[in-house]
């Protein structure tokens, strides 16, 4: 079981994050998940599919190059750990600003429970400081 739950967090970032598959949403997470720090424009935590796509397509738009690749996963029990690190360059203006152009290289971790082989609830925690950082005008 453990190792299909380590599978799980690899497939999440690579099919959804790096490839854009929205379909793989539906596959791996459950329709009633609860994203905790990850926010909609209006400040609100992500509850859902409904949740969860705008705030992806907004951020895929902004970055279409984004590549995150899992460092390492834990996994005790229903839950899994993972660190990643994420890089891409800022080509979109869906972030509320102009396009920058600029490569962006940052970190973040995600925690996640897991049912039924998809995540139902997940604690993200992402150097959005450093990303900002990066946007900066010099």
């Amino acid at each position: 079981m453990a190792d299909d739950r380590v599978t799980l967090i690899h497939e999440w970032f690579e099919q959804v994050w790096n490839r854009g598959d929205v379909a793989a949403v539906d596959r791996l997470m459950a329709p009633d998940a609860v994203i905790h720090g990850l926010r909609d424009v209006d400040g609100q935590e992500l509850k859902g599919k409904g949740d969860f796509l705008p705030f992806f397509k907004r951020y895929r738009e902004a970055f279409p190059d984004m590549q995150i690749r899992v460092e390492e996963v834990i996994v005790e029990g229903d839950r899994l750990a993972g660190r990643c690190v994420v890089r891409g360059t800022h080509q979109g203006h869906t972030l509320g600003f102009a396009a920058t152009n600029r490569p962006v290289d940052f970190t973040g971790m995600c925690f996640a429970r897991v049912r039924d082989g998809r995540i139902v609830e997940c604690w993200n925690n992402f150097d959005m400081e450093m990303l900002s950082a990066q946007l900066q005008p010099a």
